[in-house]
């Protein structure tokens, strides 16, 4: 099949695409209460998506949507409206000695490709934050998610329609893998792709884009409880960060503990065994834990547990001899998404904060925060773990870039 009608659809919508903010605005607040009004009929296909999967598989809670969801969504949706536009601001000015008046400003990345895998809510996330930024946005989901990002573009093209504007400003292409191919060289038409999902989807897109990507890498995740932790702090900062969403990248994957804090770990691990959470323990780890967490989902790590993000009820729990082990640990296995301490040493704070290589590094806090809502930033278009361009929940001001505008009367130059 040949793509190139879409992306060429999608090309021409940006180039008479000429909105203003109030106009952005009220179409962005007008999508949040139809997403709201559509809920029975977004839920119907969803549950279609649903029926294809094991709720076994760690998808399956990224793929549902629910009522309270559709709620977050609209809301989002509408917190992205009231933000302030981030284009056309001027990053630097100057008047050159010769007379020439040069100025730096914001302006859309262009046309944004992002594909992703069983997620609908980025259906709404992507569409509302580019059509915010002016930007146009082509979307490929997953296959498993066909049912759910058909229902959501319909219910965005509605809206659109009735504002008279151009439906290819949002353009969801079949859920073909040709299709997700085909994005990745449409050189001309596509100006970033920006991969959202497994670091098996990230890097295939990585390999094979001949467009320029934007990572949002997975999430491999750590907390430390230092030697001066506080016991009730860590222990919920753990179990929040843990069991608030397990599918989500920014779940805790393994908790690092001080070795002098051993015989805290039992108290620490009381509520995710609770849980029912699988512990896998390094030896000495799995010898504080025996016979005060469920036999049944204590199991010792093999190397193959560190550096793993495992999206479900499961985790790996690390002995370090010292602060520095635990920095170490963490160089070696980060995904560089999000990190965190727990401690009462302000000067280990101070370390850790600026020695962790990372897109969030927290300290006393849950890393289910790493969030573009949670970062004032109304929602976000994926989080990135690369350093260029962008780092961290990307929002508005990361789905723009800038130009430069010389003014001058007459010059030319010897």
């Amino acid at each position: 099949m040949d793509y190139t009608q879409y992306f060429e659809n999608a090309q021409a919508a940006g180039r008479k695409t000429n909105l203003t903010a109030d106009k952005i605005n009220l179409v962005l607040q007008d999508l949040a209460e139809a997403a709201l009004a559509n809920t029975d009929t977004l839920l119907a296909e969803n549950q279609k998506d649903l029926d294809r999967m094991d709720p076994a598989n760690p998808n399956f809670d990224r793929l549902k949507l629910t009522p309270a969801r559709i709620q977050d969504i609209a809301k989002d949706i509408v917190n992205v409206s009231k933000l302030e536009n981030p284009l056309g601001h001027i990053l630097s000015e100057k008047t050159m000695p010769n007379g020439l008046e040069i100025s730096k400003i914001t302006v859309p990345l262009g046309v944004v490709g992002v594909i992703y895998e069983a997620r609908p809510n980025v259906t709404f996330d992507v569409f509302a934050l580019c059509f915010k930024t002016g930007n146009i946005c082509i979307l490929k989901g997953g296959s498993d998610a066909e049912f759910s990002n058909k229902a959501i573009i319909k219910v965005i093209h509605e809206v659109l329609a009735n504002h008279q504007i151009d439906v290819n400003v949002a353009t969801l292409l079949p859920k073909e893998r040709e299709a997700a191919e085909a994005l990745m060289q449409a050189v001309g038409y596509v100006d970033v792709i920006i991969p959202r999902g497994s670091q098996g989807l990230i890097n295939s897109v990585r390999k094979n884009s001949k467009v320029p990507v934007i990572e949002t890498g997975a999430g491999i995740v750590h907390t430390y409880f230092d030697e001066t932790a506080d016991l009730e702090k860590g222990t919920n900062i753990i179990f929040n960060s843990k069991t608030r969403r397990v599918s989500v990248c920014n779940a805790l994957d393994c908790a690092l503990i001080h070795v002098a804090r051993l015989t805290d770990l039992p108290k620490l691990a009381r509520p995710l065994g609770e849980a029912g959470v699988e512990i896998f323990a390094d030896e000495r780890a799995f010898e504080a834990l025996s016979g005060d967490y469920p036999v049944e989902l204590l199991h010792k790590a093999g190397p193959e547990h560190f550096g793993t993000e495992f999206l479900s009820m499961k985790m790996a729990v690390k002995t370090v001899d010292s602060f520095e082990a635990a920095l170490e640990h963490i160089a070696d296995h980060s995904s560089k998404h999000s990190e965190a301490i727990v401690t009462e040493d302000t000067a280990n704070m101070e370390t850790f904060l600026n020695r962790v290589d990372a897109a969030a590094v927290y300290v006393n806090t849950s890393t289910a925060f790493t969030d573009g809502a949670q970062f004032g930033l109304g929602a976000e278009i994926g989080i990135s773990t690369q350093k260029l361009h962008a780092r961290g929940p990307m929002g508005l001001q990361e789905l723009t870039s800038y130009k430069w505008l010389i003014k001058g009367d007459g010059q030319t130059r010897a």
